[in-house]
């Protein structure tokens, strides 16, 4: 076998395992999702959307009270969260030095690989505690701190892609600094910021173990944002551990439901990035 023979072998082998894992990967993702929408869309109708629960053992109801939950606490989340994340990225890119930004980078890094129990416990232990009862704002606040380093994270790499001949043509025609940043830097790197928000909330609205800790649960209506709250992720695992067959059908659609959320904002994020939405109608 000569050289080119073995490099066309090596590259065919090559070529032919990297084929066979994307192929399992793909299927096994499409295994997933086409069981999620067999199992749960025959439970998705007009009363899971609007109706509360009921009480154990009782066929029917639904998880109204669930879907306005998580709503509220990502609402919450993105409030607190974002422009955290986004005033902290533009610091980091266009502000920051080497030392501080430095630490700042490695702890937001670190943030985002915390387990979100961990987070869980944190807020239940900063928030609940003082509170003496579990809310939505409790929740909000815990989904916020996993927000903060998504954020922050890609701000500052979309900020960094921006050429510098913008900066300097601007800094040039002697606009300050500051000014440079708000009206040339980050209209032009705002379709990329608005991904990685969208992309951050998606990735908190799934989350249950930070609101085990938080927002608890609820059968009923939350009658403000500090008070125990229902969510969709929370609902899904008492539902799917019950020994109930119809709870376990609402679980499905529950999980459904949540990934066509998630699926929405991906598509959002994609549309944004790739040119939709121009930054100044952002």
């Amino acid at each position: 076998m000569t050289r080119l023979d073995y490099r066309k072998f090596v590259n065919l082998v090559m070529l032919t395992l990297t084929g066979v894992c994307t192929f399992t990967a793909v299927s096994l993702l499409f295994l997933i999702l086409g069981y999620l929408v067999w199992n749960g869309s025959r439970s998705i109708d007009w009363n899971f959307l609007t109706k509360l629960p009921l009480p154990t053992g009782e066929v029917g109801g639904g998880m109204a009270n669930a879907i306005v939950g998580s709503i509220t606490m990502v609402g919450i989340a993105a409030v607190i969260g974002l422009p955290i994340g986004f005033f902290g990225g533009v610091y980091l890119a266009e502000f920051g030095g080497r030392g501080f930004s430095f630490a700042v980078r490695y702890m937001a890094d670190l943030l985002n690989g915390v387990p979100s129990i961990v987070i869980g416990v944190f807020a239940w232990t900063v928030v609940v505690v003082p509170m003496h009862q579990f809310s939505s704002l409790a929740g909000g606040f815990a989904l916020s701190l996993m927000l903060v380093p998504i954020t922050m994270r890609s701000t500052e790499q979309f900020l960094g892609d921006v050429p510098r001949e913008l900066r300097e043509g601007a800094l040039a025609l002697g606009a300050p600094k500051w000014k440079v940043v708000a009206t040339v830097v980050v209209p032009a790197a705002m379709r990329g910021i608005l991904t990685g928000m969208i992309l951050g909330i998606a990735r908190i609205a799934g989350e249950s173990a930070p609101l085990l800790f938080t927002a608890l649960n609820n059968a009923f209506w939350a009658t403000g944002i500090t008070q125990p709250t229902a969510s969709l992720p929370v609902m899904i695992y008492t539902h799917a551990i019950a020994p109930y067959d119809d709870w376990h059908r609402q679980a499905w659609a529950a999980g459904l439901l949540l990934l066509c959320g998630v699926l929405i904002t991906n598509v959002a994020a994609r549309w944004i990035l790739g040119g939709g939405a121009s930054a100044q109608k952002a």
